[in-house]
């Protein structure tokens, strides 16, 4: 596409006379000369490539055939420098340290140590935080475009933080989001310095090579990469730098600490040059206009003390840069298109719908295309029937449609710049018929999808946004990866896609784009400082916004969209909020303006690309969450950004209260479809008796229950997530009986034996929650196993006698039971003995008998008794009671054992009697 002449002195494309000649319907007037980057070995041809005038969709003159007709000579100049870099010098630039000031501090700049064959390479040092930026250029310039051909990639080694990449290749792989984020960065604030005309592929490559974990290396990286351009051979019009601002109470810090951004309740990133800003992003908690400029101003002082330093390293060791290269047309071209197309454009671009006027520009530029390429000659007689056609696309034009607008700049529209003549007035009207400060038309509705969980459409003009919310527990927050090596989940995300449908064109579906992650990050923080607490509002939230149409401020559209889409889930938001943006076009001296500004609300996408700001604000009424603006001249000054600011203010309370009026309106309550999320406090010592051995109880409380999730924290802080309210109630009472304290004594009524073991039986005395009752505790009489009087199934009653330190418990069925009437010298009266029925034969009714006692051991459920040394114990005492047989009493045929506590490793056993022996 055509392009104004710039203010850079620069040799004009068509100026040089040619060392070619062609054959065919076009004709070249010139060549690029040769230059000393041409003179790699690696070339194969003598001949540089040639630039064309063609147009932006692509169409071409036809094929014409080359011939040399004077061998390209080698300046004098070009063989000295050709040798230099040959066998007989290094021709590398002699390694260049500096400290350069950055804040409150000093970074280190080293050039010429490491990429000594780029074009431009810097080593940026802040702490120990280290960036290694290279900048390199192809040899042979690409085809004509409007877009300047830079590619910038930025990289965060985990080896910076001395780690490794998780995955199974253990290497980098596909770009992060916040790797993207950190290239758009450093990508606009340099485009706008690079100057037109220049079309040789320009490749930034930005590495963090190591991180403290306490310097962010962003504003590093943007830092890094101005100064590398600065130094190397792209011509550029100014250096750049970028910085960070926080806000610490009322101070502001520049390039604060990863520690003190925690404490901020600003972030803003300011990238410019000494004399102007070129960019700004940033997020706020409602913020005031006023305060922002401030920040502003703050920041864009700590860029002009960078630039000045950078100028300084420059003179020092910067090469020459290659304004040779630059190819401009002649100014005789721009008015001779001006003279075939000027009028009939102007009536084109005041087309409403887009669509039509999009065909209709595209069928002059091929008119004009047509015009300066037919029979080799450039002629303006005889048009041809393309004037006819756009005169249709005009007049089929409805006069009671509704005013349209264009999509962003790179929504498929075309950069039209007029030449430097004076535009017809109109009165003060943009080309739809609004005015400067005016919005386009709104209407919005919410409730649409009936089992999302909330959702949202916003429509303003021809930009749509679908929203749609969806609510889930933390397994669906998004987890992020990240150089500090910290485990970072985000509850609130919101994803932005930008299908070609949205502006009628046909393209490829995918991954999403740089554009789509990063208008998805600018909304997505527009919407947090709305958002409730966790603590009041459980949910992981998902938002996504896809664009249906698109016609310029889609991301903007999307924090509307989002917002009402919120509440119609149910999500209690603090306050509504809404975003806008806004442009300005510089009536420069360039076309014959005094240069003075004008703000332009609710932008349109051919605004967007033939205006000179994109600036996006979002916020309520009184306060800012978050904004972004881009430059695409060289830099605007903090009145023309107060302005803007206070004029998006207005822009923002307008779109407000057409958002109130919603219809239908949103629910502002839990739809049913949406799972419910309970939360429970618990002792954390109890939060593993949850869990289980390896998670087994955990996952058998959501296999017997039902629910989704049980989420844990050491806090004890317990999150269920259950689909339905009695799924929820029951893993609920499951918890609650898990964790409760119990007390020694209570009793636990028609309560489940759940297992038997040799020892004794496990009941469930609360559901989840079981105990022991050992073997001698089921019953009063001796057992010898407890299979033969209980089975899997029963219900007892029981009683709680103990509870160990681990928080195990121990039951009785036996201290339940009725005590037996037995004779007051009977040691089986005794409840710390344990009788056993005697074995062996009975001995003659009426004679006496003596009881082996053993004391109980206290504390213990699951001991055992030695069979055979109480066996070998009664014998001993049958035999001795015959020889004392007048000396006892009658008792009943019994004989009892006390356990003993163990002296060393044996167990003492005695025998008691009535006569104390």
């Amino acid at each position: 596409m055509l392009a104004n002449p710039s203010g850079v002195r620069s040799t004009a494309c068509y100026a040089q006379p040619s060392h070619f000649a062609f054959s065919g319907r076009c004709k070249l007037l010139s060549s690029f000369p040769n230059r000393p980057r041409f003179l790699s070995p690696k070339k194969t041809s003598k001949f540089c490539s040639l630039s064309l005038l063609l147009s932006r969709n692509g169409v071409r003159c036809n094929s014409f055939a080359v011939k040399a007709l004077v061998e390209p000579e080698v300046s004098e100049s070009v063989a000295a420098a050709a040798g230099g870099a040959g066998a007989g010098g290094s021709g590398l630039l002699p390694p260049v340290s500096v400290k350069i000031p950055f804040g409150d501090r000093e970074i280190l700049i080293e050039t010429g140590h490491i990429g000594r064959q780029a074009s431009g390479s810097v080593m940026a040092t802040d702490g120990e935080t280290i960036v290694y930026t290279s900048v390199c250029l192809s040899d042979v310039p690409s085809e004509p475009s409007d877009f300047f051909p830079l590619n910038v990639t930025y990289q965060e080694r985990f080896s910076a933080a001395g780690r490794t990449s998780g995955g199974f290749f253990k290497r980098e792989g596909k770009t992060k989001d916040n790797e993207v984020l950190i290239c758009r960065m450093i990508d606009r604030p340099l485009r706008p310095t690079m100057l037109k005309g220049f079309y040789h592929e320009t490749q930034l490559l930005s590495w963090v090579l190591s991180y403290d974990g306490l310097h962010c290396p962003d504003a590093l990286a943007v830092t890094a990469a101005g100064i590398a351009v600065a130094l190397s051979e792209v011509p550029h019009s100014e250096a750049i730098a970028g910085v960070r601002i926080g806000l610490l109470g009322d101070k502001f810090v520049v390039n604060p600490t990863t520690k003190e951004m925690e404490g901020s309740t600003l972030d803003l990133f300011l990238a410019g040059t000494d004399n102007a800003i070129l960019m700004i992003e940033g997020y706020c908690d409602f913020l005031p206009e006023e305060k922002l400029l401030e920040a502003v101003q703050v920041g864009q002082g700590a860029v002009r003390q960078i630039c000045s330093a950078v100028k300084a390293l420059v003179t020092k060791c910067g090469k020459p840069k290659m304004l040779d290269a630059i190819r401009l047309p002649p100014p005789e071209l721009y008015r001779l298109v001006e003279k075939i197309a000027g009028d009939e454009l102007h009536n084109v671009l005041q087309i409403k719908s887009k669509i039509p006027r999009r065909k209709a520009i595209s069928l002059l530029e091929e008119k004009v295309i047509n015009r300066l390429t037919d029979k080799g000659y450039i002629s303006i007689e005889g048009l041809s029937g393309s004037g006819e056609t756009i005169l249709d696309l005009i007049d089929e034009e409805d006069e009671d449609e509704e005013i349209v607008v264009d999509g962003e700049v790179d929504e498929g529209d075309v950069h039209i710049k007029p030449v430097s003549r004076k535009s017809t007035p109109l009165g003060g009207k943009r080309s739809d018929g609004r005015s400067p400060e005016d919005i386009r038309p709104i209407t919005s509705s919410c409730g649409l999808l009936p089992r999302a969980h909330g959702s949202a459409l916003f429509t303003r003009g021809e930009t749509q946004s679908l929203a749609v919310v969806t609510l889930g527990d933390k397994q669906m927050a998004q987890k992020l990866d990240n150089l500090a090596n910290v485990e970072e989940f985000k509850r609130f995300y919101l994803q932005y896609s930008f299908p070609p449908s949205s502006v009628g064109e046909v393209g490829r579906m995918g991954a999403p784009s740089r554009r789509e992650i990063g208008h998805g990050t600018l909304a997505e923080r527009a919407l947090e400082p709305i958002l409730p607490t966790e603590d009041a509002f459980p949910y992981t939230i998902r938002v996504e916004s896809t664009i249906t149409e698109s016609n310029g401020s889609s991301s903007m559209a999307s924090v509307c969209g989002g917002c009402l889409a919120l509440q119609d889930a149910g999500v209690p938001l603090k306050c509504s909020i809404a975003g806008i943006a806004m442009g300005l076009v510089l009536d420069t001296h360039e076309f014959g303006g005094d240069g003075t500004p004008l703000i332009l609300s609710d932008i349109t996408g051919a605004e967007d690309a033939s205006g000179d700001m994109d600036f996006k604000v979002a916020g309520n009424e009184d306060g800012i969450t978050a904004f972004q603006m881009d430059i695409k001249v060289e830099g605007i000054t903090l009145p023309v950004m107060r302005e803007a600011l206070l004029q998006a203010r207005d822009g923002r309370r307008r779109i407000l209260a057409e958002m109130m009026k919603c219809s239908p309106p949103p629910a502002k309550s839990l739809s049913k479809y949406a799972p419910l999320i309970h939360i429970m406090k618990v002792a954390p010592e109890k939060v593993n008796m949850i869990i289980g051995s390896g998670g087994k109880k955990v996952k058998s409380i959501i296999e017997e229950t039902g629910v989704e999730a049980i989420d844990t924290q050491d806090d004890g802080i317990v999150k269920i997530t259950a689909k339905d309210l009695s799924s929820l109630e029951k893993s609920k009472s499951i918890i609650s009986s898990l964790t409760m304290v119990p007390t020694v004594g209570d009793i636990y009524r028609n309560c489940e034996i759940k297992s038997i073991v040799p020892y004794g039986v496990f009941v469930e005395i609360v559901p989840g929650r079981e105990g022991l009752c050992h073997i001698s505790e089921l019953t009063s009489d001796w057992l010898a196993k407890a299979e033969d009087a209980f089975k899997v199934g029963d219900r007892v009653d029981v009683k709680l006698i103990e509870v160990n330190d681990k928080g195990q418990l121990r039951l009785s069925r036996r201290a339940l039971l009725p005590v037996p009437e037995t004779s007051p010298e009977d040691p089986s009266s005794n409840p710390d003995v344990v009788v056993i029925a005697d074995s062996g034969k009975a001995s003659d009714e009426g004679a006496p008998q003596k009881y082996v006692s053993v004391p109980k051991a206290e504390g213990l459920a699951e001991e055992k008794i030695d069979r055979a040394k109480v066996k070998s114990s009664a014998t001993k005492v049958a035999s001795s009671s015959k020889s004392n047989s007048a000396e006892t009493t009658l008792l009943p045929r019994k004989k009892v054992f006390k356990r003993v506590k163990k002296s060393g490793s044996k167990a003492v056993t005695g025998v008691s009697s009535n006569d104390g022996e």
